[in-house]
Parts: structure tokens; sequence; C-alpha cells
């Protein structure tokens, strides 16, 4: 069974949206937790190709799940509420919900952009981005090197 295509801006706009009417009845640090991450995400949408960018947002994903549990169940308004706090803390609820789906989609484009298995978040260790930069101390020696080396040198 193949799945279905998701488009990290559909994802993007649904969570911003998400987050918007959930910022009427929990602000602050919900606020600064999920915009961060979608600015992570818009990061990702803008370099196509970087493994960096969409793993930083898919580990951010993550930590928001757990930190919007955490917001909701401390911030939630104990006292009666209006239309208005309801609906956005269903839609803050919503939002927590929908995360680990997200995370599932975002983590197949993680793997199409040439991930690991093994999720390479920039906290948790280096990136696997190879460039034409070697190390001093690398023990592989370029090719164009070795060839170089048996052909005699004039000065």
């Amino acid at each position: 069974m193949e799945l279905p295509a998701v488009n990290l801006k559909a994802i993007l706009l649904l969570h911003w949206l998400l987050t918007i009417w959930g910022c009427i009845v929990f602000p602050g640090g919900y606020a600064w937790s999920n915009f961060t991450i979608l600015a992570l995400g818009v990061w990702a949408v803008a370099q196509r190709d970087s493994i960096d960018a969409i793993s930083m947002f898919l580990g951010g994903l993550v930590v928001t799940i757990f930190l919007d549990i955490i917001h909701i169940s401390i911030f939630y308004p104990r006292a009666s509420l209006s239309d208005t706090e309801r609906f956005s803390a269903g839609m803050a609820i919503f939002s927590a919900l929908l995360k680990p789906v997200s995370c599932f989609f975002v983590y197949q484009m993680y793997r199409e952009r040439g991930g690991e298995l093994l999720l390479h978040v920039a906290f948790l260790g280096p990136s696997q981005e190879h460039s034409a930069y070697q190390t001093i101390d690398s023990p592989e020696v370029p090719a164009n090197l070795e060839s170089r080396a048996h052909v005699p040198q004039r000065y």
C-alpha cells in the first residue's frame, strides 16, 4: 500500500493555523515553542536538499508534542470557559494530537532526502551531509594524489 504524498507546506500551514488559534488561550511559552519549530519548517521548505533542516524540524516537532502536553495541562483554564476559549483550547489539543501524524510524514521526507534510519538531529550528533572538505587526519588519500604519485615531477 502506497502512502499519499503530503506536502511540507501543507503541514506547515495546518500547524500554523492551529498554533494561531491555540495562542488565544495559551500565549507565552506555547507560542514561542510552536512558532520556533514552524520557523525550522520554513527553513526545511527553503532548503529542499538539506538533511539538517528537515531533521531539525522533525526533532522539534517531537519535542513540541511533549511541550504542548505540558502547556495544556498546566495552563488549561479551570473556570467556566467562553466559546472562544473552548475553541482555542480545542485547536491546541487538536494540534498536539495531529503532530505524531505530521512527524510520520516529515520522517518520510527525511528519508527521501537521504537521511539514515537513525535520526541525526543537530543537538544529538553531526549531520551526515558530505562535502568536498577533507580533514587533515583523514586516512583516505584523494584519487588525484594517487595518480600524481606515479608521475615523476620535473622542476
